[in-house]
């Protein structure tokens, strides 16, 4: 089965219904019928929380947790040595990507999945060099 990581850039264009959310959108369909895997860091999902935080409140933000909560997303909420690793000598070597992003794309490394991201501009040099990474670029 193949199993694909959420960056934060996907499930905000989830939420806000933004261009490429089709994509992601579609993801959690085969999820719900097992057809895949889906899963997000819990760093990931902690970049969703502030921003929407800032923008819109607390209140409305936990609801939006909460349907989270509901969906087959699978949150890792601990950080292996491997990831700890490989995020490190990825956030090492590539030094403008965010902290996130590097947790995020060492999970996925972890689980070997695909990464589902919008950031080509920060992360197509990722992918061009660490050919044994895989992005899904929803937009």
């Amino acid at each position: 089965m193949t199993n694909y990581v959420l960056d934060a850039s996907a499930m905000i264009a989830l939420i806000n219904r933004e261009e490429g959310a089709e994509v992601v959108d579609k993801l959690f369909q085969q999820a719900n019928k097992g057809e895949i895997n889906l899963f997000m860091s819990i760093i990931n999902l902690l970049e969703v929380n502030y921003g929407f935080i800032g923008e819109i409140g607390i209140e409305k933000t936990q609801e939006i947790m909460n349907k989270i909560d509901e969906t087959p997303l699978v949150i890792i909420s601990t950080i292996s040595q491997q990831v700890y690793n490989q995020a490190a000598r990825i956030k090492g070597t590539h030094h403008k990507l965010s902290l996130a992003d590097s947790v995020g794309i060492a999970t996925a490394a972890e689980v070997e999945g695909i990464f589902v991201t919008s950031d080509h501009h920060e992360l197509e040099a990722i992918a061009e060099k660490e050919t044994a990474l895989k992005f899904l670029w929803f937009r």
